[in-house]
């Protein structure tokens, strides 16, 4: 089967999904189409795995990532491109290139925005900082706090873009350092409470700048069970309202749609991840009628 024929059918097997509690019918008509797709824990692997690899024979590659994107982009241009952190460590070209290959490779397939995980802090908060030049994208963090740190002013809470007349905020969320990363390593940087930053995040993108789509970057996991105490993804998307969709990273989770999880208002808020290593890219498709009322679908694309 060709790779545009695939996506067209997996994207029409997945269920559209009323957010904000609005009907499905209103999406008949004339609409706006919003298509985001999304990364996580590509951890460095810049080559497809091997036909004798015994997981992920002949899948993934940033190469065949590439292709698949422009051919998205094709059919429709009002297209996002996301990563949500641990960009960097995992193979040789880490060791050797020290992240300078994954941010010219991203900035080449033109990502719009990222997240920071905890390994992009692998070669220290100062490796980080000097493999800025070559990404030509945007990191949001909403609960990392660089003011202190080499990194200040370098990233943002939070970035809108504009597609098509309608307005995304899309902002960022790191899981807690301590413990996870040396303190030599992340510095003085501050960690802050998720389920806080997420809140004010959702609050300042719908009223004050009046996003029609709010995203979440989430670099904290999709979902701990045997730590009930831990934040996830799910506890996340539960705690708060007005995020859409929380795009998640961390625990390397293969999903093969969004998970739908109920806000805080008892509206939908759909949360994805695609696993690791870029075997799979995540497909979103946001769906706006006249008044700006939302439906999406999504899957999930083996690379």
């Amino acid at each position: 089967m060709k790779r545009r024929d695939f996506i067209q059918q997996t994207a029409a097997a997945s269920a559209l999904i009323g957010l904000g509690g609005i009907g499905l019918s209103s999406f008949k008509s004339s609409q706006k189409k919003i298509t985001v797709l999304h990364t996580n824990d590509v951890h460095s692997h810049i080559d497809p795995f091997g036909p004798e690899d015994g997981r992920n024979p002949n899948k993934g590659g940033v190469a065949r990532r590439a292709s698949l994107i422009e051919s998205i982009r094709k059919e429709n241009p009002n297209t996002l491109l996301l990563d949500a952190g641990d960009i960097f460590q995992g193979t040789p070209y880490f060791n050797y290139y020290g992240g300078e290959l994954e941010f010219k490779l991203m900035s080449m397939l033109k990502y719009d925005v990222a997240t920071i995980g905890n390994h992009d802090f692998d070669n220290g908060i100062d490796g980080l900082f000097a493999q800025l030049p070559h990404a030509d994208f945007d990191f949001v963090s909403a609960n990392y706090d660089f003011s202190n740190t080499i990194m200040d002013s370098h990233v943002e809470p939070y970035k809108i873009i504009v597609k098509n007349g309608i307005k995304i905020g899309v902002f960022g969320l790191g899981v807690e350092l301590q413990g996870l990363v040396d303190k030599n390593l992340y510095k003085e940087t501050v960690y802050n409470d998720p389920v806080e930053s997420a809140q004010d995040m959702s609050r300042i993108l719908k009223e004050d700048e009046q996003c029609d789509l709010i995203i979440c970057l989430s670099h904290l996991g999709y979902n701990y069970s045997h730590l009930p105490d831990k934040i996830s993804d799910l506890k996340l998307a539960e705690a708060t309202k007005d995020i859409d969709l929380i795009i998640g990273g961390h625990t390397h989770t293969f999903l093969d749609k969004p998970t739908i999880v109920k806000n805080l208002e008892g509206k939908n808020t759909l949360v994805n991840q695609v696993g690791c290593y870029g075997i799979n890219l995540g497909k979103i498709d946001f769906y706006f009628d006249s008044d700006k009322n939302k439906s999406a679908n999504g899957t999930s694309i083996i690379v």
